[in-house]
């Protein structure tokens, strides 16, 4: 398939420039994949879709405040930085704008939110063919420590801001209710609707809920450059499958339950921790590559294996879902991986899922939905 096949028309007033007044007033459209069929519904209204026994992934991780600003030392030019990845406490690969004026060895002075000068610099050591920077931050125990007051919330570029991002709504709803381990640089954006209310009107009622961790990066957001997708290589993201999801995973198969996953990221760890039967932990020592063939679904040996791993999975059609059974999710943007993904979801193992996704979408523009992070939400089931 061609990155072309999943361009569509959105009208700039319906990305979502803030979030819904409470998180669970979002709007939901659901899709049956056995018809095709798309309803109209609330957010609150997610607990009739589901049932005793199914089990809700969700995933935990918490956006750090990773966009920072400062000045070049010698020039007193200013630079956007973006972190990405932590190699090792104070060692980072990120995006540098305007990165022509980022070479080696140049010296970054950090600002305050109010743009006052601090301790923290940082030194650009290293360039990737990417054009991404590796800087060394000096002048803090630990950079992470220091992001209440230099960093900004990393808000992507169709939300539009007046810089800092440091808005008390910024701050509390670009965060899911249960973030918990630090590392994203981008919000999972399906988790934004929960509510206390909604966890638990689902657990009442039977849902087993469970938490996988995949720290988002540039794999999930950064878009497909090329025009054959078989020529995409995602970027390496981190996961973490705690042994209590992996044994309530695996009990949920064994015993014919639905897994639903809530967000594109927990789908990715899903199917990227399956192994082999006898297999004990999800991959370490290398990553998951994007051009990994799985296992059919009617596989009798495959498990999920708790353990840390890297993915580069990338899911896109036709892909044969061994894990997910439902997935809630945002609407996504035109060419992206996230909208390959959820095209391939639709109709796992073909090709014809991008139609009903587009069709689907064709209906939310329609009737008004809001789109991307802090838009409205979709059910495919």
């Amino acid at each position: 398939m061609r990155t072309g096949d999943f361009d569509f028309q959105l009208p700039t007033q319906l990305v979502a420039q803030r979030p819904a007044r409470e998180r669970d007033e979002s709007r939901l459209l659901a899709l049956r994949r056995a018809d095709g069929g798309v309803s109209h519904h609330n957010f609150r209204d997610l607990p009739r879709f589901l049932r005793a026994g199914d089990l809700l992934v969700i995933n935990d991780s918490k956006v750090i405040a990773a966009r920072l600003r400062g000045r070049n030392h010698r020039s007193g030019g200013e630079f956007e930085v973006l972190l990405l990845e932590e190699n090792a406490r104070n060692d980072w690969w990120v995006m540098l704008r305007p990165g022509k004026r980022a070479r080696l060895q140049t010296r970054i002075d950090f600002t305050t939110h109010a743009g006052a000068p601090s301790a923290v610099s940082a030194t650009v050591i290293d360039v990737n063919d990417e054009g991404h920077r590796r800087i060394a931050f000096d002048g803090c125990g630990n950079i992470l420590d220091e992001l209440a007051s230099l960093g900004e919330v990393p808000l992507p570029p169709y939300i539009k801001r007046e810089s800092p991002n440091d808005s008390p709504e910024d701050i509390e709803r670009y965060q899911t209710i249960y973030a918990h381990a630090p590392g994203s640089v981008a919000a999972p954006t399906a988790g934004l609707h929960f509510t206390p209310a909604v966890m638990g009107a689902l657990r009442r009622m039977g849902v087993q809920i469970c938490n996988v961790t995949l720290h988002v990066g540039l794999g999930t957001f950064a878009p497909v450059k090329t025009d054959d997708l078989a020529q995409h290589v995602m970027h390496e993201e981190r996961f973490i499958v705690p042994e209590s999801t992996a044994e309530r995973v695996n009990a949920a198969k064994t015993e014919g339950r639905r897994v639903i996953a809530v967000g594109t990221t927990s789908v990715r760890v899903l199917e990227s921790a399956v192994v082999g039967r006898g297999s004990r932990r999800a991959e370490t020592s290398s990553s998951i590559t994007a051009r990994q063939e799985p296992r059919p679904t009617d596989d009798p040996d495959f498990r999920i294996a708790p353990g840390h791993g890297r993915t580069r999975i990338f899911i896109h059609p036709p892909y044969r879902f061994r894990v997910v059974d439902a997935l809630l999710t945002n609407f996504h943007l035109p060419r992206s991986p996230l909208l390959m993904l959820v095209s391939a979801f639709a109709a796992p193992g073909e090709t014809r899922g991008r139609e009903l996704i587009l069709s689907a979408y064709e209906q939310a523009i329609a009737q008004r939905y809001r789109f991307f992070s802090y838009g409205d939400a979709m059910l495919i089931l």
